[in-house]
C-alpha cells in the first residue's frame, strides 16, 4: 500500500474521534483554563480544529517560520464556529492529501522561529507529526473536559462515560 492511502485512512479513523471530542466543548467555558500557565479551552480546541489543515500547508510549503509568519489563531466564538472550522481543516487537509504527488511526500520540511528549527523532517514524517499533535492536544483536552464534569467520550475504547464505546 502506498503512503497516501495509509495516511488518508488515519486521518479519516483520527477525524471521528477528535469530532466526538470537539463537539463536547461547552460555549460557557471557551475562557476557563486550568492553570494560569495552560491555554484556555478557546485556544486548545481552536488549535485541535485548525491541524488538519497543517497537512496543506505542509504538502505546499517547504517550511514554516514563525518569526515571517506569526500565528494567528482564528477567532471561535461558539460551539458551531468550532465544528465547521475543524470541518473546513479536515476537508482541506484530506483533499490535498488525496492529490498529492507520492514523491513528493519524501521532500524536507521545516518548522522554525528564525534560527531556530524546531523540526526538519520528510513531509510524510511531518504530516504524522501533525497527527500526534491532534491526538495530544485532544488528550489535553480530556483532561479540561474532566475538570469541568463535562462527559470524556471514547477514543480508541471505551471511557468511564462512554463504556459503550
Amino acid at each position: 500500500m502506498s503512503i497516501i492511502p495509509m495516511l488518508l485512512d488515519e486521518m479519516d479513523r483520527e477525524a471521528q474521534t477528535t469530532r466526538k471530542m470537539l463537539d463536547r466543548v461547552p460555549d460557557d467555558k471557551y475562557d476557563w483554563q486550568p492553570h494560569p500557565k495552560s491555554m484556555t479551552v478557546r485556544q486548545l480546541a481552536t488549535h485541535i480544529a485548525e491541524l488538519p489543515g497543517w497537512v496543506s500547508l505542509v504538502l505546499n510549503t517547504p517550511e514554516l517560520d514563525f518569526a515571517a509568519s506569526p500565528y494567528t489563531p482564528m477567532p471561535i466564538r461558539n460551539h458551531r464556529e468550532l465544528l465547521d472550522y475543524f470541518e473546513r481543516s479536515l476537508a482541506e487537509g484530506r483533499e490535498q492529501l488525496a492529490e498529492a504527488n507520492e514523491a513528493r511526500l519524501s521532500e524536507n520540511w521545516i518548522l522554525r522561529e528564525g534560527d531556530q528549527v524546531y523540526s526538519s523532517s520528510s513531509k510524510s514524517d511531518f504530516i504524522r507529526t501533525t497527527y500526534s499533535q491532534i491526538v495530544h492536544h485532544r488528550a489535553q483536552l480530556g483532561v479540561y473536559l474532566r475538570l469541568l464534569d463535562i462527559p470524556i467520550p471514547g477514543s480508541y475504547g471505551p471511557s468511564a462515560d462512554d463504556p459503550s464505546f
